[in-house]
């Protein structure tokens, strides 16, 4: 579809082209020996996404953005190296699998130590700018990220997990009039937040997890949304609606009929979320000291 708004600014445009000539410079896109391990990004990058286990060639090459035959070229310059092996998948004879050689996986782990390396130089070259520099990147990536951004059941005390609710109270203690604390809270017990009595579902872009939601359950027919949050960097892209529908789905499958939440006024782009995905608010049905109001919705 054509775009119909107004021009973008030059001035913009050239902001956008230098800030990817920085990315192009510091990535080492053009660098023909990337990292001193004697070969370009490209292939570094190929190597590093089939990883120490070994992957299907076409999930690789849809993660890369690859076209057919830019893929071919890399694993056969691989194959010639010595650092992967190639095979059809014994479950399926039509699709490939890259594997890592022991030289393949020296490889990885020489990128992944040298990578560190430069990343840590950058860090340690900013000082106190370094906060502002990692939640940029994490706008930017998540950004261009936005499409492959995946929903993943996790059990609610696995380390992802937590760091997605430690972010969630941090927010609540900030936005909260009277501040917000977790032990006065009617807080869910890990237990149920996972299956058979309900759900803890993480949003991960790239591997980093960038939102959450809870279902918490009894094992009856009724059970509650708890902790849904969405990181910073990930806002504005329909994430809590993908969220939620996805613990929906799951509430479904474990054969709960109704769905209940408590929020608190001062989340307001919450609130406008639930009324227009066909939450009804209904009294109290809790004693939740930061709640002041409720929502219920009957799943079909």
């Amino acid at each position: 579809m054509p775009n119909t708004g107004p021009a973008p600014d030059p001035a913009d445009i050239a902001r956008i082209r230098r800030f990817n000539r920085a990315v192009t410079r510091e990535a080492g896109a053009l660098d023909a020996s990337f990292l001193g391990r004697g070969r370009p990004l490209g292939a570094a990058r190929a190597l590093c996404a089939i990883g120490r286990d070994g992957r299907d060639v076409s999930a690789v090459r849809a993660e890369l953005g690859l076209d057919s035959g830019l893929m071919s070229r890399l694993l056969r310059g691989l194959e010639a190296e010595g650092l992967v092996t190639l095979a059809p998948d014994p479950a399926d004879r039509r699709r490939r699998l890259a594997r890592p050689t022991a030289a393949g996986l020296r490889e990885i782990a020489a990128y992944d130590r040298l990578s560190d390396r430069r990343a840590e130089a950058l860090l340690s070259g900013l000082g106190r700018t370094a906060p502002a520099l990692l939640a940029a990147m994490d706008l930017v990536a998540t950004a261009l990220l936005h499409d492959r951004t995946e929903i993943a059941e996790a059990d609610p005390a696995a380390p992802a997990a937590r760091a997605c609710l430690a972010a969630y109270y941090a927010e609540l203690a900030r936005r909260f009039e009277a501040g917000f604390d977790v032990t006065l809270s009617r807080d869910p017990a890990a237990p149920d937040m996972r299956p058979p009595r309900g759900s803890f579902l993480l949003a991960l872009s790239d591997g980093q997890p960038v939102g959450c939601v809870g279902l918490k359950g009894d094992g009856g027919p009724v059970a509650e949304i708890k902790r849904l949050w969405i990181a910073p960097s990930a806002r504005g892209q329909g994430l809590a609606r993908r969220l939620m529908a996805a613990a929906e789905a799951r509430a479904r499958a474990l054969g709960i009929t109704t769905l209940r939440l408590d929020t608190n006024r001062a989340l307001a782009e919450a609130i406008a979320l639930y009324r227009r995905t066909g939450w009804a608010e209904v009294p109290a049905f809790n004693d939740e000291p930061y709640a002041q109001h409720w929502f219920e919705k009957g799943l079909d």
